[in-house]
């Protein structure tokens, strides 16, 4: 039976802000950083599906930090798949500090997709070939929520350049989630609060485009939606900062 892998981390100066406390966009690159790590290490990495000419791409993620860690401050994710179903992963991942304390935590969906085609594939075949990689051990908090409507109360552009590109040749997560935190208020972001982010792709923006970010701004949350070129929404997302003390 597999057991959940940890990798460790440490806080960089490039990862903090002005408060010296990690970003928020760090720390969700650390733990997609993992995903790729462990799955490469487990024979189903972006390295292993190109030869086929697949790839994985991110679907959904929700990600809670109930405090954001200071500069230079040691600490390891822990991630484990707990289930395969025929077109989403749920990959699983909790952020613990030197002293054994959590201080947050991520769900994440994955589809695979034919990269010829860009269309999702059957993902039946790799819980087949690799169920020793799937940990019984459920979700550490609620599943990625949907955010089905937004009505924005300010707007921005952004033209996707080459340093917004992945490897897949799409926008990369991070650069989205920075494209939306760069609307809010400092104040915001640098509170010292819990925080809990959710995010649903529902198609891919790619080099050349521009991008329309809409923000619906409230006092302690913000809802977000981009769109590529004038189409239809490619991704939606919420992010909300709570009370101290209270989690999730």
């Amino acid at each position: 039976m597999a057991d959940i892998s940890k990798y460790a981390y440490r806080v960089e100066p490039q990862e903090v802000d002005f408060t010296l406390r990690a970003t928020l966009a760090a720390l969700g690159a650390a733990v997609l950083n993992t995903a790729g790590i462990d799955a490469h290490g487990k024979g189903f990495g972006v390295d292993a599906l190109n030869a086929g000419n697949r790839s994985w791409v991110l679907s959904r993620m929700a990600l809670e930090i109930d405090e954001r860690p200071r500069q230079y401050t040691d600490y390891t994710v822990g991630t484990w798949i707990s289930d395969y179903g025929r077109v989403l992963s749920t990959r699983n991942f909790v952020l613990v500090d030197a002293s054994g304390h959590e201080f947050g935590r991520a769900v994440t969906q994955w589809a695979m997709i034919d990269l010829a085609t860009r269309s999702a594939v059957d993902l039946s075949w790799v819980g087949r070939e690799h169920d020793g990689a799937v940990v019984p051990v459920p979700p550490p908090t609620d599943r990625p929520r949907k955010i089905r409507s937004v009505t924005p109360t300010q707007r921005a552009e952004h033209r996707v350049v080459y340093s917004d590109i992945d490897f897949n040749r799409h926008v990369n997560t991070m650069r989205y989630i920075e494209m939306m935190l760069d609307m809010l208020p400092v104040e915001l972001l640098t509170c010292e609060a819990p925080v809990r982010l959710d995010i649903h792709f529902l198609k891919e923006c790619r080099f050349g485009q521009t991008l329309a970010i809409g923000c619906e701004q409230h006092e302690r949350s913000a809802l977000f939606e981009v769109s590529g070129d004038g189409e239809t929404v490619a991704v939606r997302a919420c992010i909300e900062w709570k009370e101290n003390g209270q989690k999730g």
